[in-house]
């Protein structure tokens, strides 16, 4: 049931973050200090965490992208399964 409902506040977030990849980002310049970029990070981190992680932790990087942030390989943590 959790997953259903992820999968439901995540898919709404994910196409207007390809929308913007798509129709936006063509239009500016090329700015983002990572690799992924930014909004790849956003799509990746929603899909593995969830909207809320997800979505924390893509705010946190695009926080962290200007110049006196940091740069490189910055990939999306993996999600961290607990055992009980």
């Amino acid at each position: 049931m959790k997953s259903t409902f992820n999968k439901i506040i995540t898919f709404p977030l994910v196409i207007f973050i390809k929308f913007y990849q798509w129709f936006i980002s063509p239009l500016l310049p090329k700015n983002c200090r990572y690799e992924p970029t930014c909004s790849h990070y956003m799509v990746e981190a929603l899909q593995v965490h969830g909207p809320i992680k997800g979505f924390w932790l893509g705010a946190k990087r695009i926080a962290r992208c200007h110049p006196w942030g940091g740069e490189g390989y910055d990939p999306v943590p993996p999600k961290c399964e607990h055992q009980h």
